[in-house]
């Protein structure tokens, strides 16, 4: 076994390493991020090629990362950027007691930035308009059936998320066995034709980079508000067009349910400080839940239609 590049860091700033790199995971079961005592496994596609990275923290506070893989170097060299070294937390003004309360109890919360388009864009549609257990099933079983094994000495069963021409070879008939239909599946074949011009939207960010995105027939304001979140770390990418968040904070800020339209409003003092989506997550952690008032969305599995 190959021995892995190692990178020591030691973070400037308070950090919750879980939760960085908590949006990344798909799910308990992902094949891609799996929790290793105090530390992650995630393997990720890179401009090299496949890499596994093992991130953990000393007591001291040093962050230490191993990577095996083409992609080892690079990936090593975003890890700072990974776990929001580039983040501005400490612009953000709570204008509400619940989102101050989260954000005095948890100064470690940071938006990391993976730095890869692709590996966020490919589950980010799968979850378009379906429940989160139809969406981890198929990115489960397209990582575990077209990605490669992870490089080095990964727990067994990690692979690599597949890459746009491992994803452009996919039959038809896979596609239906994954559970993926026909609107999400061509949305993502739209993605890989051009998943090499989709990268630069990580080097653009903001606004522009998600206007890149939705360039690509399928794609709108909610799938590259989640690639932005991820990929580059924007605090101010909402994701309008969800069907829990404007309930969730509608609740927790108004006691009522809201829709895109008041979510907009309620955001609208965390604009200028470009962290709207900041105060969607500190809702989300805060320990709130809404009531339930009738019964979930039930599945739909497409593998049966």
């Amino acid at each position: 076994m190959p021995e892995p590049l190692v990178r020591e860091w030691t973070p400037g700033f308070r950090l919750d390493l879980s939760g960085a790199l908590a949006p990344l995971r798909r799910g308990r079961g992902d094949p891609t991020w799996q929790p290793a005592g105090q530390g992650i496994w995630r393997t990720a596609t890179t401009p090299d090629g496949a890499a596994t990275t093992l991130v953990h923290r000393r007591p001291d506070g040093t962050v230490v990362g191993r990577a095996w893989g083409p992609g080892a170097q690079w990936s090593l060299d975003g890890l700072p950027a990974l776990l929001g070294a580039d983040d501005r937390p400490e612009d953000f003004v709570p204008c509400h007691p619940l989102i101050a309360d989260a954000h005095r109890r948890m100064p470690g919360l940071r938006f990391g930035a993976s730095r890869r388009v692709w590996d966020q864009l490919l589950p980010a549609v799968l979850e378009q308009k379906v429940t989160g257990v139809e969406a981890r099933r198929s990115w489960r079983e397209l990582c575990r059936r077209f990605g490669d094994p992870a490089p080095g000495p990964a727990p067994e069963g990690m692979r690599v998320p597949p890459t746009p021409a491992q994803v452009r070879a996919i039959p038809d008939w896979e596609w239906h066995r994954a559970g993926v239909d026909s609107a999400r599946r061509r949305a993502i074949l739209a993605c890989a034709a051009v998943a090499h011009r989709l990268e630069a939207a990580a080097e653009l960010g903001g606004e522009p980079g998600r206007e890149l995105l939705r360039r690509v027939p399928g794609i709108g304001v909610w799938t590259a508000a989640e690639v932005a979140q991820r990929a580059w770390g924007d605090a101010d990418a909402v994701s309008f067009g969800d069907f829990h968040i404007p309930s969730v904070v509608g609740w927790a800020l108004l006691g009522h349910t809201i829709d895109d339209a008041g979510l907009l409003e309620v955001l609208a003092p965390y604009k200028p400080q470009r962290q709207r989506q900041r105060a969607v997550r500190y809702v989300e952690v805060s320990g709130f839940r809404r009531p339930r008032l009738g019964p979930r969305f039930s599945p739909r599995d497409y593998r049966a239609m």
